[in-house]
């Protein structure tokens, strides 16, 4: 079977200049970052290109600037990554032009060196070929090492694997490769578990999965909207109603592939949006008109439970209730120690990706457990919709 991507196993990076685009996009605190997870995916890729000998040139972005701004600079980032790597990160002040050139020229095999956000520049975003043109002078060839940001067709994402021999690097060809066991070529049964506040963000998502999965929970503030055009009285409840016609759409879609979706069937409903509100399970029929469904019910539970024992891939995005308050986090908590317990005993692929649903997976203390966790946001909906990312799509073998 040939490669869909080349990667770092395609070409020896010895005595050349790497361009490695990575995702460097930390939170930060008063000019110190506040964590590091971003930081420790990049850095096997980093340290092979540089025990293989080859120059480790970083390009990266951070935050949205309008043009130069202290506050966005990568300098306290390129010293944190140092920390990380345990060897020196050299800075430059520039990523084009004569400050880059000469930073790279000084480099010796096996050297590290972060350049300045490249978004400093405006024609980073317009991917504008003369800016591709600059960037592309002070390398070999480019690794594009950012799956999170591979949905932005940039210069640094996208316009140098015109320009350059492209190859992904290794979080890159793990995502990619997590992501094909999850969707592209799954083990079946295939459940889907899409929960999150709006159905209007999702409907891609979730019109391109009835047609890929087998089973599909619906949770989370969306469930209420697919309840409500289901004739459920919801109270108070999150519910976008002007969405009705669209959730009977995508259920008469999921009924013609054979997909099953799952609804709740109860709910725990409180009468106020905070945590430890009073609380009280109720069955479909019952909701209070002034009640709110804070999370599924405990019949919902054991339903989500039962689907996920009968399936062989799970992919999840999205919390099942309201999960930033407790105990308002109980069905997605326990639904996802359940899936981390099934993966543990080799009986599940588990992928789960978004920002809400990597935050949900810590807060269950089992994200080490599942398959593959993407913390990439906007990239890993895109895949999941079925679209085709700019900057993995430059990455396949020609």
């Amino acid at each position: 079977m040939t490669k869909p991507f080349r990667t770092l196993d395609d070409v020896d990076v010895s005595g050349k200049r790497v361009l490695l685009r990575v995702d460097l996009n930390v939170p930060m605190e008063q000019g110190r970052v506040t964590d590091t997870t971003r930081l420790e995916r990049v850095a096997p890729t980093i340290a092979e290109i540089a025990d293989k000998a080859g120059k480790a040139i970083l390009l990266a972005h951070f935050g949205r600037p309008k043009g130069p701004d202290a506050k966005d600079s990568l300098k306290p980032v390129a010293a944190e990554l140092s920390k990380v790597l345990g060897k020196p990160v050299a800075f430059a002040d520039d990523c084009i032009g004569d400050v880059a050139q000469k930073a790279v020229a000084a480099m010796k095999n096996g050297d590290i060196l972060c350049l300045e956000n490249t978004r400093f520049h405006k024609e980073e975003e317009k991917n504008d070929p003369a800016f591709v043109a600059e960037l592309a002078k002070l390398g070999d060839i480019w690794i594009n090492d950012a799956f999170s940001a591979a949905h932005r067709a940039h210069a640094s994402t996208e316009g140098l694997g015109h320009k350059l021999p492209a190859y992904a690097g290794r979080t890159m060809q793990a995502e990619l490769e997590a992501l094909n066991k999850a969707l592209e070529a799954p083990t079946k049964p295939v459940i889907a578990i899409i929960g999150g506040a709006k159905v209007s963000t999702k409907i891609d998502l979730l019109e391109n999965l009835v047609s890929k999965v087998d089973a599909l929970v619906i949770g989370g503030g969306m469930a209420n909207t697919f309840l409500h055009a289901q004739g459920v009285n919801v109270g108070k409840s999150l519910a976008e109603k002007d969405l009705a016609a669209t959730a009977l759409r995508i259920l008469d879609k999921a009924q013609a592939a054979n997909c099953a979706i799952i609804l709740p069937v109860d709910a725990t409903v409180a009468f106020h949006f905070a945590a430890n509100a009073p609380s009280h399970a109720y069955g479909l029929d019952a909701i209070p008109a002034d009640g709110m469904i804070l999370d599924v019910g405990p019949q919902s539970v054991e339903r989500v439970h039962s689907a996920i024992d009968d399936a062989a891939t799970l992919v999840w995005n999205g919390p099942l209730g309201a999960f930033e308050l407790t105990p308002f986090d109980r069905g997605t908590v326990v639904a996802a120690r359940h899936a981390a317990a099934r993966t543990k005993a080799g009986k599940l692929v588990s992928v789960a990706g978004g920002g809400d649903t990597v935050a949900a997976l810590n807060q269950a203390g089992v994200a080490g457990d599942f398959t593959y966790v993407s913390t990439a946001g906007g990239a890993f909906l895109e895949w999941m919709e079925g679209k085709p990312l700019p900057g993995v799509e430059v990455l396949r073998a020609k």
